[in-house]
């Protein structure tokens, strides 16, 4: 008897080679037949998974942030119970951080979907701020622990987000300037002696 086709296995398969698309060619080059062509299946495979365009290049970003994810939940991980705010802010930022090659085909990818809500039709800017609002989020409850119950609310979030946009623009600095590259980590730690006070 066949055994039944793992439909999670198979979209993360079709996400890869869309993603493979993007950073090679950009959004447009992602089609239902470059990508099932780059995934080895039929073009009817992608739209039975998918339905549009749209809808695989969504899953796809998803795909992106799930990896980042997946780096921070791997550096908690190694930080153990003990870590406190400063330690899991600095794991937030180098997980979206391009210090190897796949993040940094991942930091190419989410580059081109930050240009495509600016120019495209196919994403738009309410797609994909869902992980940027969460490590906002994130970060700003590791100042309020660092600063206590008396810290202004405003002034928590701003400052999160200043971090984030400061990482940001790093993540894209870094993926052509290789002294950036080099200087990663220190860069990091500097602005959270910078921003992290109590």
């Amino acid at each position: 008897m066949p055994r039944l086709a793992d439909h999670e296995e198979r979209r993360r398969s079709i996400t890869g080679a869309a993603r493979r698309v993007i950073a090679r060619g950009g959004l447009d080059a992602a089609t239902f037949q470059s990508v099932a062509v780059e995934a080895g299946v039929s073009v009817r495979s992608v739209q039975y998974y998918f339905g549009t365009k749209r809808e695989f290049l969504l899953a796809t970003h998803r795909a992106v942030v799930e990896d980042s994810g997946t780096r921070m939940t791997q550096g908690f991980a190694a930080l153990g119970p003990d870590a406190g705010p400063r330690d899991i802010v600095r794991t937030i930022l180098l997980a979206i951080l391009p210090l190897d090659e796949p993040s940094r085909r991942d930091a190419v990818i989410l580059g081109i979907f930050h240009a495509a809500t600016l120019t495209g039709p196919d994403v738009e800017s309410a797609d994909t701020v869902q992980a940027p609002n969460f490590i906002v989020d994130a970060v700003a409850g590791q100042l309020r622990q660092l600063r206590g119950p008396g810290a202004d609310e405003q002034t928590l979030v701003a400052d999160a987000e200043v971090i984030l946009l400061a990482v940001g623009g790093l993540a894209q600095g870094m993926l052509t300037n290789d002294d950036y590259a080099s200087r990663a980590t220190q860069l990091v730690d500097h602005l959270l002696d910078r921003v992290l006070v109590a």
